[in-house]
This record gives structure tokens, C-alpha cells and sequence, in this order.
């Protein structure tokens, strides 16, 4: 067992005290300086519990996974630590393990904000930058993304870029728990703790595929002939324009990510609003119809959003300038 750890991830040392349950005695482990075999071990151990396992971490290490069982072991022997259950009954974190994972992502945390000391006392761009977006903007000619890592990557060549695509409320919580710079997001609600930034707005539409009774509806349509047929909500929270136009809706399925959404009406059972640019492949194939687009359309602004800090991060301060350059808004 663990009696406690101490780490100090700023200066590259950490001291666990294990526990011999067959002896009690206290063993210091990994004391002293981190190796850079320690940190490949670690690197290792992180991938295996982040994968749920040996078999997908195999995948994702590209190397085999008696090699990784060798790794795990020896980083067991180095700490004097039983750090995972495996075998039939699956992949498991025992106490100790979920600690040193703990441990390790408070380091990761560390060297993040020493790089990004680095980058600010010295101007010169490097590190990772995290980003996290939705679904399906790439189709949005209004969506300046792509454009703006271009030219991160021309000033800080060095510079590596990993982006996250999932929905708006896990990239509020991971922009929140500190493992992402910077989110692209619709508006949907305000949190204490983010700053935000609008950058654009999306226009969207209510849809019917093929195979809805709607889809070759030849007479007039009413609001209230809408209302008999089953639709699909996102997972999110709405802005409020979407929460008016769906209040007149019978909502019977929901889905978290716009593809979700969009396969849900392409099964002919839902109708449900979805953006114009996103739709647009499927209506020009003729296999979706726009429902009432005078009455049942609204925008959604997107913004560019962060964590309200003291703590300086210059990636994610050139990233924001950037976004204001692309889209010629001032301070």
C-alpha cells in the first residue's frame, strides 16, 4: 500500500513512499532525480490506462504488447508498486495505480506551464496548443479554424497542435480542468471561470429526409403539422432562439454531436434543425427538405472560449490574436 506521495513536478522529482504489506516497511521509490527511462515508463503507463488496456495501447504505442507488459513491470519494480489488474476479468487501476496517474497528469500540468514560461520570456512559440471544437464546422465558410493554425504554424513552426473534436459542454469541462487552451463553440450558456470571445455566426434550418411522410408533403405546411411528428434535440443546452422554436416541437430523440443529429433524420423518423452548411450536401442530393424555412430558422453565434486566468499561456494569447485578425475584431 501507499502511505502518501510527494511530488514537486516543477523540479523534475517525485518521492513515493511505499508500503511493503508483507513487511511494513516504508520503501522510498523513484526518489531523486526522473530519468528518461522513468518518463518513457510513464509515457507508457499513461497510454495503457487512457486506452482502458493493453490490447488498445498495443495500437496506439505501435509496439507489442509483451513489450508493454515489460515496460508496466518494470515501472512496478521502480516504484515498489502493484500498479494494474490484468487478465480475464479486464484492464483495472489498483490504488495505487489510479495515484500515480493522478501524479502524472499533475506533471503533465506542470511542464505545460513551464513551457509556457518559457514561451513567454523568450517570444518564441513552442509547445502544444489544445483545442477543442465541434462537430461539422469545417463545412461552414464562416468558420476561420483552419486558417488560423496555418498561420500559428508559420510563426511558431516548433509548435505542435492537438485538437479535440466533442461537444460543447465536455469542451467547457475540459477548458475548465485545465486540458484545453482554447474552445470553438456554439453559444449556449455563460460559465463562471471562462472568458468568451464571439466570432461568428451560423445559420440554421429545420429538416425532413427521405422516407418522413413531410419529405413529398405537396399541400401547405403548419407550424402545428409539425408538431405531430417525433424530433430530435441536441444533447447540449440551446441558445434561447432554438429553445423557442423547439418548444412548439414533440422532442422524442436526443444526440449530442451534429452527426448524431443528422443520421437520426436521414433514418425518415425525426425531423430536427440542423445548419445550413452541414445540410446542404444532402439537400442538393435531394435527400433532405428544408420545413418552413421562413418560420423555423435561427442563427447561433459561435465564440472563441478560455479559461480566465492570471497565469499567462502565450500559445493560446497569439492563437486569440489571431482570431481577432481572421475576423477583424478589435480588443
Amino acid at each position: 500500500m501507499v502511505s502518501f506521495v510527494k511530488s514537486q513536478a516543477g523540479n523534475s522529482w517525485f518521492t513515493f513512499m511505499a508500503t511493503n504489506p508483507r513487511t511494513s516497511r516504508t520503501t522510498n521509490a523513484l526518489s531523486g532525480l526522473i530519468t528518461d527511462l522513468d518518463l518513457r515508463l510513464l509515457r507508457v503507463f499513461k497510454t495503457v490506462v487512457e486506452c482502458g488496456g493493453f490490447a488498445a495501447a498495443e495500437v496506439e504505442l505501435n509496439i507489442t504488447r509483451s513489450a508493454i507488459s515489460r515496460y508496466m513491470g518494470d515501472l512496478e519494480t521502480r516504484l515498489h508498486m502493484h500498479l494494474c489488474y490484468r487478465g480475464r476479468s479486464g484492464f483495472s487501476l489498483t490504488e495505487q495505480g489510479r495515484l500515480v496517474y493522478e501524479s502524472l497528469m499533475q506533471l503533465q500540468a506542470d511542464l505545460e506551464k513551464f513551457r509556457a514560461n518559457i514561451n513567454t520570456a523568450h517570444h518564441r512559440l513552442v509547445g502544444n496548443l489544445h483545442i477543442g471544437v465541434t462537430d461539422n464546422t469545417i463545412t461552414d465558410p464562416c468558420s476561420r479554424t483552419a486558417s488560423v493554425i496555418a498561420t500559428l504554424k508559420q510563426l511558431g513552426p516548433e509548435v505542435q497542435i492537438v485538437m479535440l473534436t466533442t461537444s460543447p459542454n465536455e469542451i467547457e469541462r475540459l477548458l475548465i480542468e485545465g486540458h484545453l487552451h482554447i474552445g470553438i463553440i456554439p453559444s449556449h450558456q455563460t460559465l463562471p471561470g471562462l472568458a468568451y470571445l464571439p466570432l461568428y455566426q451560423e445559420t440554421s434550418y429545420l429538416y425532413c429526409a427521405q422516407g418522413h411522410p413531410l419529405f413529398s408533403w405537396e399541400e401547405t405546411l403548419v407550424p402545428a403539422l409539425l408538431a405531430q411528428y417525433e424530433h430530435v434535440s441536441p444533447g447540449y443546452k440551446p441558445d434561447a432562439a432554438m429553445l423557442e422554436l423547439q418548444a412548439g416541437l414533440k422532442t422524442a430523440a436526443h444526440a449530442y454531436q451534429m452527426e448524431g443529429v443528422a443520421t437520426l433524420i436521414m433514418s425518415g423518423a425525426f425531423i430536427g434543425f440542423l445548419p445550413e452548411h452541414y445540410a446542404r450536401y444532402w439537400e442538393e442530393l435531394g435527400l433532405m427538405r428544408k420545413l418552413l424555412p421562413e418560420q423555423f430558422s435561427f442563427s447561433t453565434g459561435f465564440k472563441a472560449v478560455w479559461r480566465d486566468e492570471v497565469q499567462p499561456n502565450r500559445l493560446r494569447a497569439v492563437c486569440l490574436e489571431e482570431l481577432r485578425r481572421s475576423y477583424g475584431l478589435t480588443e
